[in-house]
């Protein structure tokens, strides 16, 4: 390691937290000895997670316990809030057995030289493997396995999502010992925010020198939120240490309560128990209450009555295998809750929305947050409130003259924590009451209707066929540009692919999942007309052979 002088300045990129700063003048080490060698613990932690709070209830516990320590940050610029890595180092042997001499520590983390290292994300603990901070001699890794999903992921067509598995296979290969497990679901259940639970997973792990109660003190002492966190502590601390049985049987979520008389959610789950498998339960349900939430009960019925024509071909094959089905719940569920304006205002101001941001930046009871919505609608987004007839119009002056529509793009930033704002917001929402009248709503059952009918005709053809078809739905998502990307290539791909398919009595499953594929890898298209091209050569090809 290297020697540097504890009134040594750092580089710009880095802000020392020197904990020996609070402490009573010390006669500084002129070298380290290999028995006071420190204990080296690496925090990656997003924005809001609480990361520099954990980093204060470290250093806190080990002044508490006479230990010499030292913290540092660096502070990062990510695409989900910003990363900050924060370093820490433990002399394990107290000041009273050293003689007061101040050791010398490090600023910066060494490759291959960390005892422990904190992710609070599955992303965060491929980044430590590509830093070096993790390695099979010495590290032990304290990471959770869920996911913060990166703008290229989100951006994507199609599944843009990275491989979690590969990361997780990597980590526990690379570490000495691991502990992983998804520490912002074992949060939530304890009512709590993440770095209680690390703090809890660090304190059970026995890598640091420091009692488990000493970190309960600080956190008691620091009077903030103490229940909850105490409650997350003890959530961390038994998963390190492996009491886990016990702890989930303690926080298992209540049942739901029985469903009322009359009411419509009662009467939609006793209809799917009744009319369908149970293999398929878990994705209707889920999908005919997406349908609930978004429109009406009138509504999920139509998701039911819909799927029941899917269901009938599964139920004719007979060989009791409903993945038709299960494939179709689950596409119908997401098109017929499309995003449109009303949607997006819906979810913005939902209750657990604002509870889960103040949950983000630890707000106290006492405290406001001031929340901004950003909105930049355009013709398209106008289009899809208006009648079918006058929509219709918008959208076709707009596909004429893309230059001039994109003028009619503009932004709206609303804040919701003030009365004025919600009810705009709000009342944007409500609004969904007349969607069935806008040209949105009558273009997408359009499309619906259209897919559908294709299913039951490929189902004739064969699974494959039908599964493939299906997956074409895959397509058609988000709104303006993107939807009117997705909805052009999956016209395209029935048009020149499917259509003529079905009229041969032809499986072409493979050639719907390349095409599909290429549309999904490159929104411009270019990879989907190439794609299209070589099939219809290799078709030719084949043909000229055959003669």
């Amino acid at each position: 390691m290297a020697k540097t002088s504890k009134k040594a300045s750092a580089p710009k990129a880095a802000t020392a937290k020197a904990a020996s700063k609070a402490a009573p003048k010390r006669k500084t080490a002129r070298r380290k000895p290999a028995e006071e060698r420190p204990v080296t613990v690496v925090i990656a932690a997003m924005g809001g997670e609480g990361g520099g709070v954990l980093t204060a209830w470290l250093v806190d516990a080990a002044r508490k316990s006479g230990l010499p320590v030292q913290a540092t940050s660096i502070p990062g610029v990510a695409q989900r809030t910003g990363a900050t890595t924060y370093y820490v180092e433990i002399v394990p042997k107290p000041y009273a057995e050293t003689g007061d001499i101040e050791p010398v520590l490090d600023l910066y983390p060494g490759p291959g030289d960390i005892d422990m290292m904190i992710a609070t994300e599955l992303m965060e603990v491929g980044r430590a493997m590509e830093k070096g901070f993790i390695s099979p001699e010495k590290t032990t890794l304290i990471g959770s396995t869920h996911r913060v999903y990166t703008l290229a992921e989100k951006m994507a067509m199609g599944d843009g999502r990275y491989d979690g598995d590969k990361i997780l296979d990597a980590a526990k290969q690379m570490s000495k010992r691991h502990i992983l497990f998804d520490i912002e679901r074992a949060a939530q259940d304890a009512g709590t925010i993440v770095n209680s639970v690390l703090l809890g997973a660090m304190a059970g792990s026995g890598v640091l020198p420091i009692e488990p109660e000493t970190f309960k003190d600080g956190i008691r002492e620091s009077g903030k939120a103490v229940e909850s966190n105490l409650a997350g502590f003890d959530v961390g601390f038994a998963y390190a240490t492996g009491d886990v049985v016990e702890l989930q049987t303690k926080l298992a979520p209540p049942k739901a309560p029985a469903p009322r008389p009359g009411d419509a959610a009662g009467e939609l789950k006793g209809r799917i128990e009744r009319d369908y498998p149970s293999e398929t339960h878990a994705v209707v349900l889920e999908a005919c209450g997406r349908c609930l939430d978004y429109q009406d009960a009138a509504y999920a019925r139509l998701y039911l009555n819909r799927l029941d024509t899917v269901k009938a071909l599964d139920e004719s094959r007979g060989d009791g295998d409903f993945k038709i089905t299960n494939e179709a719940a689950r596409h119908l569920g997401l098109r017929m809750t499309f995003e449109d304006i009303m949607r997006v205002a819906q979810l913005k101001t939902r209750r657990s929305r604002f509870e889960r941001m103040r949950r983000d930046v630890q707000a106290q009871d006492d405290q406001l947050v001031r929340t901004t919505e950003h909105f930049k609608p355009g013709p398209y987004e106008f289009a899809s409130v208006l009648p079918k007839g006058l929509g219709r119009r918008v959208v076709d002056w707009a596909d004429r003259n893309p230059a001039r529509a994109r003028k009619w793009h503009f932004g709206l930033h609303i804040r919701t924590d003030t009365v004025w704002g919600f009810a705009r917001v709000r009342t944007l929402a409500g609004m969904r009451r007349f969607r069935r009248r806008g040209y949105r709503y009558a273009e997408e059952q359009d499309l619906i209707e259209g897919w559908l009918d294709l299913v039951r005709k490929a189902a004739a053809v064969g699974k494959p066929m039908a599964l493939e078809t299906i997956e074409c739905a895959r397509l058609i998502k988000g709104y303006s540009e993107t939807h009117k990307r997705g909805v052009g290539n999956y016209r395209r791909i029935v048009a020149e692919i499917v259509e003529p398919a079905l009229a041969e009595g032809v499986d072409r499953a493979g050639d719907i999942a390349q095409a599909r594929a290429a549309a999904l890898a490159d929104p411009e298209g270019e990879s989907l007309s190439e794609a299209i091209a070589a099939m219809a050569e290799a078709r030719e090809g084949a043909a000229v052979a055959a003669e």
